[in-house]
């Protein structure tokens, strides 16, 4: 662990009112952030099991490896929730440039999406510049590869080319669709992720390129020369499969069927090593009800550690446990999620009532030892949303970002991207978060 850091994070312990309550949180800052545990526990899941993507054996053997670690952490309830998931397969894949020059351009298929015919399919591209100017070219797409080259803005305004781009080009009779990869920065490093079909649209081929070819094309075409790609593509999907998802608890001393979820999801893409995304939130939830035990801090309501399986290309953990547990929905105090990759933490956000967001920024206070954390409205993480009609409390960990979506779903999504100081942070904001709001006397307002 780096030295400046702890010595920091003490002094400001030092500084804390020590009632009660306020020393507990200091037990579990000073316990997770002077030690690197968290952080060579990810680097154990991710370098056993590498990607865990939704029907994969990689994540149904890293599932046991961690109900298994869970029960010698000695954890209440450990067991894992059936949930049917999509089943999802790559295949081999190619694209290739064959005109005006040829080159191979590195690709990654888009998720769900169908395979191009056996022999792949050849073909002239059009570059469009977003789905609003293919709209504008729609009679120069039939028959042809269309390649959407939309530059990043954020996350949010960008990612619908992913998502909807192959719906968009079949409508005007294209033969397959490629994207400009969703992210700000590109070392010749394509993006994966999901997409959608619709009833009624032709379904073809979708898959993404790097930021550096989809320009490439782009200056092709400003000149006025034929660009003709070959791709290749085996990808299939496969009857839905079991996987599950993982719980785990400390039994609250007072009102146990009263609930705070803290979670991330144990699913990755079928690159790289699922760290950001999302291995550091869930190992980061994990150790913040592991210190809690550890500490012997038993809250007076439960704190139940949730690993959702299947938030990259579906969401039916969520669903699942949301319909599992109905009847515990009314007495779950608040649900949080880590799902913004495990840097350094510098906010919370929550959906609640008023009088709860009050209740979390006093309870806010007590990380100034960790950083400066701001509560904000808007929580939406995916899986935690679906409790939300249910009248459950949400929150979002928020990080420093900024080189998240330089990483997100590619094969660079490795242990290496984050660091052991931020992991820890980011788990001893969770823990005090999850006990503090365990053990007030009265439930956050619903």
């Amino acid at each position: 662990m780096n030295r400046p850091f702890f010595l920091f994070t003490f002094c400001l312990l030092l500084a804390i009112p020590a009632h009660a309550s306020d020393r507990d949180a200091q037990k579990l800052i000073q316990t997770i952030t002077t030690n690197d545990f968290a952080y060579q526990r990810l680097g154990r899941l991710c370098d056993t099991f590498g990607s865990r993507f939704s029907g994969s054996t990689n994540l149904e053997a890293a599932i046991d490896w961690i109900l298994a670690e869970m029960k010698k952490d000695g954890l209440d309830n450990v067991h894992g929730e059936e949930v049917m998931v999509p089943h999802w397969v790559r295949g081999a894949e190619s694209a290739e440039l064959l005109e005006p020059r040829h080159r191979v351009l590195p690709m990654l298929g888009l998720g769900g999406s169908i395979a191009t015919p056996p022999e792949g399919i050849t073909a002239e591209v059009l570059v469009v510049k977003s789905l609003a100017d293919l709209q504008a070219h729609a009679a120069e797409a039939n028959g042809k590869i269309v390649l959407i080259n939309e530059p990043f803005k954020t996350y949010d305004e960008t990612v619908h080319i992913r998502k909807l781009g192959a719906i968009a080009a079949a409508r005007f009779g294209a033969v397959a669709s490629l994207i400009r990869s969703v992210t700000p920065v590109s070392l010749q490093m394509p993006h994966t992720g999901n997409m959608k079909y619709t009833n009624g649209v032709p379904k073809i081929p979708h898959a993404a390129i790097t930021v550096e070819d989809a320009e490439m094309l782009q200056r092709f075409q400003d000149r006025g020369e034929k660009i003709v790609v070959h791709l290749k593509m085996s990808a299939e999907t496969l009857p839905e499969v079991k996987s599950r998802n993982v719980i785990a608890e400390i039994q609250g001393r007072e009102h146990p069927e009263e609930i705070v979820i803290v979670s991330g999801h144990i699913d990755s893409w079928d690159v790289g090593q699922g760290a950001m995304d999302d291995g550091g939130g869930a190992v980061a939830a994990w150790e913040a009800v592991r210190t809690m035990k550890n500490l012997g801090l038993h809250p007076r309501r439960t704190v139940r550690v949730v690993l959702w399986v299947n938030e990259e290309n579906g969401g039916a953990g969520a669903r699942n446990y949301e319909q599992r547990h109905k009847n515990e929905l009314p007495k779950t105090v608040l649900a949080i999620e880590s799902d913004q990759g495990a840097f350094r933490p510098t906010g919370l956000q929550f959906t609640g009532k008023p009088a709860a967001m009050s209740a979390v920024k006093r309870i806010a206070r007590l990380l100034k030892p960790i950083a400066p954390i701001e509560i904000t409205g808007g929580a939406d993480e995916a899986d935690v949303s679906e409790l939300v009609p249910d009248g459950v409390p949400i929150m979002d960990l928020v990080v420093d970002g900024a080189k998240y979506f330089w990483y997100h779903h590619t094969e660079a999504d490795t242990v290496d991207k984050l660091n052991a100081n931020d992991v820890s942070a980011c788990a001893a904001t969770l823990a005090v978060m999850a006990f503090e709001v365990a053990d007030r006397r009265e439930p956050l307002p619903r």
